[in-house]
């Protein structure tokens, strides 16, 4: 009996802050929560590890190299019967200068405080922002 084996969807999120400000990208034109800030982020290729696609999305979407990166927060996500794990990686140091390379999918780069988030921030990455801050490494959410 060959049976289908449980899948989900990985995706990386990049937490970046300096001087207490944290970068957020305002998405445009992707049909996913267009018009609100998020963590600049991406999904998982075949064939990579969670920081091979980070420093991949880091480089694709901001145009910096990523050094130094600790997973700080992983997220389990039911979203419309299908499970998502979201893992959160704080970059401690990068190299080159930050420039949004896909102003087609971004509308805005932008630092903001890290207490003083935008309101119009997706939710869950909202929640798993303030879960690093506080140190809590793991969250389950229903979406």
């Amino acid at each position: 009996m060959n049976k289908e084996r449980f899948k989900t969807i990985n995706a990386v999120y990049l937490i970046l802050i300096e001087g207490g400000k944290i970068l957020l990208s305002d998405r445009l034109n992707t049909g996913y929560f267009d018009g609100f800030y998020s963590l600049p982020a991406g999904h998982v290729e075949k064939g990579e590890t969670l920081k091979e696609a980070m420093i991949r999305e880091a480089k694709e979407e901001l145009g910096i190299n990523l050094l130094e990166l600790d997973l700080v927060h992983v997220m389990y996500r039911n979203i419309l019967d299908k499970e998502r794990i979201s893992f959160f990686f704080k970059c401690k140091k990068y190299q080159g200068v930050i420039k949004n390379m896909e102003a087609e999918k971004c509308d805005d780069l932008s630092w903001f405080d890290v207490n003083d988030l935008p309101e119009n921030m997706i939710p869950y990455t909202k929640e798993a922002v303030n879960y690093y801050l506080n140190k809590v490494p793991y969250s389950e959410r229903e979406d």
